[in-house]
């Protein structure tokens, strides 16, 4: 009875898991999707990405007669988590996507082909030196880690395989007479 119920269980999980596939320059050339199309294609980020600001307000008081400065450190954090559902909401230039994870068209990040992952849609960022690169998210430039940049584009992809079969049935042939 126990094997009963733990099989059923497997079989449940393994039915409700999605099969994510990571999106490519040759999905896409293959697919020749229209712009309008693309937009319409759900995507899902395929591992966490966190952006990161640092910014440092000082205050100056005088008391007593002394200057008493005051440092202020705050930092803003943006995290994404794999798994998020994404929509492309532009194209900036040919085989790039804006892709928003909010419901805020100002709010996106970019992703491109990268060669060095088989041509998976990753992020793209700017200035990549020493372990971190600079992207814009909301108008704000944030810094993140470079590991981010295999952060790919994920799409479900149903695979449906489809033949046809013209059918003929013989009534067969006779000796004539």
């Amino acid at each position: 009875m126990r094997s009963i119920l733990l099989f059923t269980s497997v079989i449940l999980l393994l039915s409700s898991c999605t099969s994510l596939t990571p999106f490519t320059q040759e999905i896409y050339e293959d697919l020749n999707l229209a712009d309008e199309e693309i937009k319409s294609v759900q995507f899902y980020l395929s591992q966490d990405i966190v952006l990161y600001k640092s910014m440092e307000n000082d205050e100056a008081s005088v008391e007593n007669g002394k200057i008493k400065l005051k440092e202020k450190r705050k930092a803003k954090e943006i995290v994404i988590k794999s798994g998020t559902p994404g929509v492309v909401i532009f194209f900036p230039k040919q085989d790039r996507f804006a892709v928003s994870f909010e419901n805020d068209d100002d709010k996106f990040l970019i992703f491109g082909p990268n060669k060095k992952l088989n041509d998976r849609y990753t992020l793209l960022g700017k200035e990549w030196e020493d372990g971190y690169g600079k992207v814009t998210y909301g108008g704000e430039v944030y810094e993140t880690s470079t590991r981010n940049a295999l952060a790919a584009l994920m799409v479900n992809v149903n695979k449906m395989q489809s033949y046809s079969v013209k059918r003929k049935q013989v009534n067969g042939r006779r000796v004539s007479e």
